[in-house]
């Protein structure tokens, strides 16, 4: 259980490094930033999932107030690095979904909440995502794209999660399945998309090889159509794509800014 813990931390400890706002120092690293918004939308509803079911497996609750942080670190930082009076107005678009979310987040989980919040945290990912294509769009440039599709599996790998651990707490989600199955489609497909790709070095192929092996479990599960979700492995499995598709993604950014 103790070497379990450590794996899943380790995600955490990549993704709560700035605690400030950042300088953007290229359209690069700004598409790797928006992209990581997306993800925290989803790692938010996972963490109060988990805090809601009194599962303190990773320190969820932590994690949370991490997250929160990170969110509104990398948006004041997006918001000052963008010239473009269309990715301005975008990101003003998630600053607004924020401040409810913010709100919402600012009292003990509850599962009477949970249904809003979702909703609501799905679109701050929609307006999220819109952002990350508008600076995808700026880079004028082939790796954009790629940054984008990458830093999006990172997304993915939480909201698996996210799902899952709604399903364990009991909240009862029509969609659930229409939800994972286009989330692992579009999983699926955007692997396809980077082990094609002559931007993917060989170690970036040897890391989505090692994303593939981690993703085989929500596979399995997705197939069996288990009724028994562990928590603690879903969080592993997740935090292991995330990782590797974090360090993916920062290798395509240094690879295009050398």
């Amino acid at each position: 259980m103790v070497k379990k813990m450590k794996i899943c931390l380790a995600a955490v400890s990549i993704f709560a490094t700035s605690g400030l706002a950042i300088e953007i120092a290229n359209t690069a690293q700004a598409v790797d930033i928006a992209g990581k918004q997306r993800m925290f939308t989803q790692r938010i509803l996972k963490d109060y999932a988990m805090i809601g079911m009194s599962n303190t497996f990773g320190k969820p609750d932590e994690d949370l107030k991490k997250t929160i942080g990170e969110f509104e670190d990398h948006l004041e930082s997006l918001m000052g690095y963008t010239k473009s009076d269309v990715t301005k107005k975008s990101l003003e678009k998630v600053k607004t979904l924020w401040g409810s979310i913010k709100q919402t987040l600012s009292s003990a989980p509850a599962k009477e909440k949970v249904r809003k919040l979702q909703k609501d945290l799905d679109l701050l990912l929609k307006a999220s995502d819109e952002s990350t294509k508008l600076f995808a769009k700026d880079s004028g440039k082939k790796f954009g794209e790629i940054v984008n599709i990458s830093g999006r599996q990172r997304m993915l790998s939480q909201r698996m999660a996210s799902l899952y651990m709604l399903k364990v707490w009991g909240v009862d989600d029509p969609e659930f399945k229409k939800k994972l199955d286009e989330s692992m489609q579009l999983f699926k497909k955007s692997q396809v998309i980077l082990e094609a790709s002559n931007l993917s070095t060989v170690k970036i192929k040897k890391i989505l090889k090692r994303t593939g092996r981690s993703f085989v479990f929500f596979e399995m599960m997705n197939r069996k159509g288990s009724t028994k979700y562990i928590p603690t492995l879903i969080c592993k499995k997740s935090n292991d794509i995330l990782v590797n598709m974090n360090k993916a993604t920062l290798k395509y950014v240094a690879n295009e800014t050398k």
